[in-house]
């Protein structure tokens, strides 16, 4: 039987409490055997000029979670061309890896838009999405909501934002449990975000 892995994608600039949370949530209580971080190098809807170098987002995405062994960095899409599209990476992660299966994570405001995601309702018919709750959602198009692919996880709520996290250590604050130890220690070595 193939595993089953749950991709979660992110920027993790830096990764955070909040993300690591979700992620143990999640492999705890579905049916995910593992979850793989996939630091994302350029979101197209990001500007670039505020994200930290790509591998030294994935080191501190690795240092949060080389302890939990259900839980991986990953670098998968740094060799993708940029900027790239989740229905890319889905393809390329299907092909390299026959033995698994893989199922998306998401947050409720990205259900929102997935209707605006490139290609994504290939993404519906050849993939499972696990949505987990945030605080301000708004409307989930009607399209969603009881869809056979999409199964929505009572996971706890976390608001905790990189970009809150980088503003507070850019202004002096000491945040060392917003963030793992390793990482946190890593940041403040490095001077990021100051």
């Amino acid at each position: 039987m193939k595993s089953n892995v749950g991709l979660y994608f992110g920027t993790f600039n830096p990764v955070h409490i909040g993300h690591l949370a979700i992620a143990n949530y999640l492999v705890e209580h579905s049916n995910l055997d593992e979850i793989w971080m996939v630091v994302t190098p350029h979101n197209p809807h990001k500007k670039k000029k505020t994200l930290l170098d790509d591998y030294q987002r994935l080191h501190m995405v690795h240092l949060a979670t080389e302890d939990y062994l259900k839980i991986k960095a990953s670098n998968i899409e740094f060799g993708l061309p940029q900027p790239n599209y989740t229905v890319n990476t889905l393809a390329h992660l299907t092909e390299k890896f026959p033995e698994k299966s893989f199922t998306l994570i998401m947050g409720e405001d990205n259900l929102k838009s997935l209707h605006k995601w490139k290609n994504y309702e290939v993404i519906l018919d050849d993939f499972q999405v696990i949505v987990y709750p945030r605080v301000s959602t708004g409307n989930i198009p009607a399209q969603f909501l009881n869809h056979p692919k999409i199964t929505k996880i009572d996971a706890p709520i976390m608001e905790i934002s990189s970009t809150m996290i980088r503003n507070a250590i850019h202004d002096g604050k000491d945040l060392r449990y917003f963030m793992h130890h390793k990482v946190q220690q890593y940041v403040e070595e490095m001077n990021f975000y100051k």
